[in-house]
């Protein structure tokens, strides 16, 4: 539309009302009440219809479905952390029982470390009882160190004459033959062996005699 503000109409030369006359773009008069007509846009409401509002809300359903799901997933993940829990509580428990185990097994390692080097004061020992040397003072002493000995660390003294022979436990070092034995048999101990529980710390050095 467009608006013409002349005051006098050029048409009849009269005054024109304030505020000019309104004509088309084609040169016509305007529409009664001076407006132009309002374009209906297209594919708007019609008259009487109202466009609903809130149409992208999600539904109820769509709500409980991801709901479900968000409680599936934390459900997944509580469960994958008891799951990674109770293997750290499994490793910790072994290592534990590992810890123990080793700690144990070098307790009785530095025992026997000790009893083998005390093994050459037992030799003594022996061989002055043997030779009915073993007197006085030095004898208590001698007794309450092998009785300490086979108390707190069951040490045990082993090879004898007349035993036989037992490539685990005794350890040949001269050997003979003789028509009085059947089997291999001791006959001299040069040192005796000693052992803690089941485990040997030097084995029994003897000679043997075997059959012929």
């Amino acid at each position: 539309m467009i608006r013409d503000k002349r005051r006098l109409d050029p048409n009849t030369g009269e005054l024109r009302p304030e505020g000019g006359a309104a004509v088309e773009p084609d040169g016509g008069p305007a529409r009664a009440g001076g407006s132009p007509q309002e374009p209906v846009a297209s594919g708007g409401a019609a008259d009487g219809e109202q466009v609903a509002e809130g149409d992208d809300a999600p539904s109820p359903d769509d709500e409980l479905a991801r709901a479900k799901a968000e409680a599936l997933d934390l459900a997944d993940q509580v469960a994958r952390g008891k799951a990674d829990l109770y293997n750290l509580d499994q490793r910790f428990n072994n290592f534990v029982k590992r810890s123990r185990a080793e700690a144990e097994t070098e307790k009785v390692r530095g025992a026997h470390s000790v009893i083998e080097a005390l093994i050459p004061v037992l030799d003594d020992i022996a061989a002055a009882r043997q030779h009915e040397a073993l007197e006085g003072p030095f004898a208590s002493i001698a007794d309450k160190l092998e009785t300490t000995l086979t108390a707190r660390f069951g040490v045990e003294r082993f090879g004898a004459e007349g035993e036989e022979f037992d490539p685990n436990v005794h350890e040949a070092l001269m050997h003979s033959q003789s028509p009085d034995v059947t089997v291999d048999t001791i006959t001299t101990v040069l040192q005796p062996g000693y052992r803690a529980g089941d485990v040997i710390i030097r084995p029994a050095r003897v000679g043997v005699t075997g059959p012929e």
